[in-house]
C-alpha cells in the first residue's frame, strides 16, 4: 500500500534503466563555450533586428536599400526609385514596413534544422552539448505546440525563393550612382554581392531543398538531372552551419552599412 513516502520517480538519464554514473556527465573540456556563444550572438542578432525593424527610418539611400526592409509592402514606404516599393497593403498598415516582410526569413532562420540545434542549446539547454544531460524532466520533442510549428519549415523555404530574387534584384539596382545612373560600383555594392551569394548559399544549401532535388527518388540513375542538383546542393548542405552564420552577419552588415549612409554618418566611397 502506498504511504505518500516514497521517493520520486527519477527519469530521463537517471531512470534506473539506464547506466549508474553519480557524476553529471563525465566531460573536462569547456562544453559550456560553445552554446554561450551560440547564445549571445543570435540575442546581439535579435536585439539589433528587432531595433532596426521598428526603427522605420535610415533604410534607403539611393542606390542602397536595407534587406530588412525589402520588399517595402506598404503605402508609408520611403519612395525608392527603380527599387522594390510594391504598394499592397495600402495606407492602412501603420507601422513599419519592415514588420511586413521580415517574418518570411526570420521564419525561415527560426525552423531552419541548423537554427533549431542552435537554439535549443543556446537557450533551453535541450540538450546543452553532447553528452551532457539536459536539465528538463520529461522531452516531448516536436510533437506538441508550439514546437510542432516546426514541420512547417519547407513553405518558409518556398517564401525564401522569392525574397531571395527580390535582394538579388536590389543588388543589381546597387550599380547605379546617386543620381540613379547605370555603370558605378561602391564599396556597398561589394558588400550586397558578397551578401546576395551567402544568401543563396545559405537558401540552397538548406536540407528542405536537399530533399526536394532527390529526397524521394529510388533509382538516381533514372534522373541524372536530378541527381547533379542533389550532389551540388549537399556539398552546400555540408557547409549549412557556416552559411548561416555568414549570412545572418551580412545581412545584418548591409543594413547597418545602409544605415549609416541614410543617417549621414558615413559616405558611400565610389570605386568607377
Amino acid at each position: 500500500m502506498a504511504t505518500g513516502t516514497e521517493p520520486p520517480r527519477l527519469t530521463g538519464v537517471h531512470d534506473p534503466s539506464r547506466a549508474a554514473i553519480a557524476a553529471r556527465h563525465l566531460r573536462t573540456d569547456r562544453w559550456w563555450l560553445a552554446p554561450a556563444v551560440t547564445a549571445a550572438g543570435l540575442l546581439a542578432f535579435i536585439v539589433y533586428s528587432t531595433w532596426r525593424a521598428f526603427a522605420n527610418a535610415d533604410y534607403y539611400a539611393a542606390p542602397y536599400v536595407s534587406p530588412f526592409y525589402s520588399p517595402c509592402l506598404a503605402e508609408n514606404c520611403q519612395e525608392m526609385r527603380g527599387g522594390p516599393n510594391l504598394d499592397l497593403f495600402g495606407s492602412w498598415w501603420g507601422l513599419s514596413p519592415a514588420l511586413l516582410i521580415l517574418v518570411f526569413p526570420l521564419g525561415f532562420r527560426l525552423t531552419c534544422y541548423y537554427y533549431r540545434k542552435a537554439y535549443y542549446r543556446g537557450f533551453w539547454a535541450s540538450p546543452p552539448a553532447c553528452a551532457v544531460a539536459e536539465p528538463h524532466a520529461k522531452y516531448t520533442g516536436e510533437t506538441r505546440f508550439p514546437l510542432v510549428l516546426q514541420n512547417i519549415h519547407r513553405y518558409f523555404f518556398y517564401a525564401a525563393l522569392p525574397v531571395a530574387g527580390i535582394l538579388t534584384y536590389d543588388t543589381a539596382l546597387t550599380f547605379r550612382n546617386d543620381r540613379y545612373d547605370w555603370g558605378h560600383m561602391g564599396l556597398g555594392t561589394l558588400l550586397f554581392l558578397v551578401n546576395i551569394a551567402l544568401i543563396w548559399a545559405y537558401t540552397l544549401s538548406c536540407h528542405s531543398c536537399r530533399h526536394i532535388m532527390g529526397g524521394r527518388l529510388r533509382h538516381f540513375s533514372k534522373h541524372p538531372v536530378r541527381y547533379r542538383l542533389w550532389g551540388w546542393v549537399s556539398r552546400l548542405n555540408s557547409r549549412h552551419m557556416q552559411l548561416a552564420w555568414a549570412s545572418l552577419i551580412s545581412v545584418a552588415l548591409c543594413d547597418f552599412y545602409v544605415y549609416l549612409l541614410a543617417s549621414g554618418t558615413f559616405t558611400d566611397p565610389r570605386f568607377f
